[in-house]
């Protein structure tokens, strides 16, 4: 009996020590540049933010393991992103994108994207804008079995995909939203859902956020920015911390 509650106590012991795990993913990098602005592009917002959001759990959660898609300028292919999340057996998944809208088109704010339907053409076209970087990747169509980022009969399939971490990655993406708003005082453009290829592939709870919109002159000044780059990781930090709290 002894034996038995020393082994009891030790499994006890090693679930509480057991480290949380982060990844965290900087859309884009290396020969992919993602969204381009009048001066910066995507892929460097997106690695600055993200490297700025490690630093801040690494140096507030000691419980937390942070994993990272990328830490360089270095290309990265999508289905490779969920294959570090998923060897890692990560317990959340965040990447970070930012935004852009065609020639002439005004936006500014920040969404946060889950996996799921995306009836809204605005959404399919984000969707389709991140998704086609798989047209880099060497014999995508077979990897990813037929799948045409640009054509929307494609994205039909996520319309019947069940989604068991839907409900924890909602109350991530409302949470980080909120902090957008309260802690960078940025407009909140909402939770959607949409067929993001690099959600689909984790097997964890899972987000997408999208900065702001770098093709806005005032928002790529902002988001290309060294104060501005800061305030938003600290608001996916806040949005994450309130989250992992709650569990």
């Amino acid at each position: 009996m002894k034996k038995i509650a020393t082994a009891i106590i030790l499994f006890v012991m090693s679930v509480s020590v057991q480290a949380f795990t982060l990844v965290i993913d900087a859309g884009h990098g290396g020969r992919d540049g993602g969204a381009l602005g009048r001066k910066s592009k995507e892929k460097n917002i997106n690695l600055a933010v993200a490297l700025e959001l490690g630093r801040l759990v690494e140096q507030n959660c000691p419980d937390v393991k942070v994993v990272y898609t990328r830490k360089t300028d270095v290309f990265v292919e999508l289905t490779e992103r969920a294959d570090i999340a998923n060897k890692a057996k990560a317990d959340l998944f965040i990447s970070i994108h930012t935004n852009a809208l065609a020639k002439g088109r005004i936006s500014r704010g920040t969404e946060t994207y889950t996996l799921g339907m995306h009836k809204a053409a605005e959404n399919l076209a984000v969707a389709q804008r991140e998704n086609s970087v798989i047209t880099l990747e060497s014999d995508y169509k077979t990897r990813y079995e037929g799948f045409d980022p640009k054509s929307s009969e494609s994205y039909i399939i996520f319309e019947f995909m069940q989604d068991k971490n839907m409900e924890q990655s909602v109350k991530l993406a409302k949470e980080v939203q909120l902090q957008f708003a309260s802690t960078a005082g940025r407009i909140n453009k909402g939770v959607y859902q949409a067929g993001f290829l690099v959600l689909r592939e984790t097997v964890m709870p899972s987000i997408l956020v999208e900065l702001g919109y770098i093709s806005t002159p005032d928002e790529e000044n902002y988001l290309s920015s060294t104060a501005g780059q800061k305030a938003l990781a600290k608001s996916i930090y806040r949005g994450f911390k309130k989250y992992k709290d709650r569990l």
